[in-house]
């Protein structure tokens, strides 16, 4: 009787001791799902693509505006990206290796913009006819006019589309003074200018903006219809970013056409906010010169300031087709970029530089990589068509990514680049399709749709 029970019981221990096996091995199994989908995922990625502040009210007049504005000393808040600490893994260059799936001709279309030309023509045409700003005025007596004024200068630098734009716009038939017709709002203040005030500086950039914010709330009843989204500031430092850390509600409802335009980052929203690009000025005429004068493959020339950049010069430094080179060049920049059939734009602190408009203007096609870069002027210009675009992970395969270009494709590519050129300038006064014009046909884009008339808004706050 004892053996029975005894083999009973060895047998149900033995199904118990089964069904937890089985019990375990869901853990097991579902690591390993996730496993393969991350690792799926990753693979398919790495292609190269085409891509409430309380104070007392102070009445004052609204001339007066930036007399108001006392910016106090604040403690220096660094905040790093996710790239500043998660160097992306490299492999070593590997000649075996295979090309992104989506090759075969790399130029899918050499259409340069996403709407056809005709549609984007008619709605420049009603852009440049009835698009109105109406900007917060300010006098050259006030303590902070040199921030909120035009510079009386020929703007120059990294950081001259934000001087460039405003000096521009005043003059322009886009200003309206009667803001009962304006489609947006301007925020004159100077990013730029006021991190180099040292009533303001980097530490007090934040306060100011709140400050500013506040002002114009209480001294205008336009910024309250909307909660600000039919107001936009340009800037082109990157410190424009953080300076409205403390004014939430100008980061999230405002325009922002900023040049440091990742969407990687939080802060920038595609398709409220614009990119801007940053355009080192140039007013002689460039020298084309053909794709079969350029002996060169691809040339870079840069600090090294990110691990994308440190892997660029780790695995391409020495090359003789690729040319990278970090510190003084012994050769003329100009000159290394009009010989290069290629010309790569590579992340640094930021996803931004002037690179990108250097090649331009140099008829050198330009190769991106930086990684959740919104292109200036994405909404308007098919990137495809006269850009290559390769992502941080192909690092290690981009000189077969670009010899795979063949000469035909290559020539659409460097003639499209002739063709965006002028989207690509600054002009003091402005020329029709030049950046100024462009950036004013993105905001006309980003105009707002539903408004409240002021009418309706005074009478309802009487």
């Amino acid at each position: 009787m004892a053996r029975p029970l005894l083999l009973l019981y060895y047998m149900s221990h033995r199904r118990f001791t089964d069904s937890l096996r089985g019990f375990f091995f869901i853990p097991a199994a579902l690591a390993l799902v996730t496993s393969l989908s991350v690792l799926v995922y990753i693979s398919s990625t790495s292609n190269f693509f085409y891509h409430t502040h309380q104070t007392s009210l102070q009445f004052i007049h609204p001339d007066d505006l930036s007399t108001f504005f006392q910016p106090t000393t604040r403690t220096i808040q660094i905040s790093y990206s996710i790239d500043s600490f998660l160097s992306p893994k490299f492999a070593e260059p590997d000649t075996n290796s295979q090309l992104p799936n989506n090759q075969g001709s790399y130029l899918e279309s050499d259409e340069l913009f996403h709407n056809t030309r005709d549609i984007f023509l008619k709605n420049y045409e009603e852009m440049n006819k009835s698009f109105k700003i109406f900007v917060y005025p300010h006098r050259k007596t006030d303590q902070f006019a040199h921030a909120f004024l035009p510079v009386d200068f020929e703007p120059g630098g990294n950081y001259a589309s934000e001087s460039y734009f405003k000096k521009v716009l005043m003059k322009s038939h886009f200003i309206t003074k009667d803001a009962s017709k304006a489609d947006l709002f301007f925020m004159p203040f100077s990013i730029a200018r006021l991190r180099h005030d040292s009533r303001v500086g980097v530490e007090g950039i934040q306060d100011f903006v709140k400050e500013y914010i506040f002002n114009i709330s209480h001294l205008y009843p336009y910024w309250n219809r909307t909660g600000g989204a039919d107001h936009f500031y340009v800037a082109c430092h990157s410190i424009g970013r953080s300076a409205m850390d403390k004014a939430e509600e100008v980061k999230f409802n405002a325009i922002q056409v900023v040049c440091s335009s990742s969407y990687f980052l939080s802060g920038y929203i595609p398709h409220k906010d614009a990119s801007l690009p940053q355009i080192w000025p140039r007013h002689d005429e460039p020298l084309d010169v053909a794709s079969s004068k350029r002996e060169q493959l691809a040339f870079f020339a840069g600090s090294i300031n990110s691990p994308v950049r440190h892997k660029l010069h780790e695995l391409w430094g020495i090359d003789s087709e690729i040319s990278v080179h970090f510190g003084r060049l012994t050769t003329s920049y100009d000159q290394e970029i009009l010989k290069s059939k290629f010309c790569l734009h590579v992340k640094g602190y930021e996803v931004n530089t002037a690179r990108i408009s250097d090649a331009i203007y140099y008829g050198c096609v330009p190769v991106i990589i930086a990684n959740h870069y919104d292109l200036p002027f994405s909404d308007i210009l098919n990137w495809n068509s006269f850009s290559v675009v390769v992502a941080t992970l192909d690092i290690p395969i981009l000189k077969k990514v670009l010899k795979q270009i063949n000469s035909s494709e290559y020539q659409k590519l460097q003639s499209n680049v002739f063709k965006v050129r002028k989207h690509f300038q600054w002009h003091t006064s402005p020329v029709d399709y030049d950046a100024f014009y462009m950036v004013m046909y993105e905001l006309w884009l980003r105009r707002t749709l539903l408004r409240v008339p002021l009418s309706d808004f005074m009478d309802a706050n009487i």
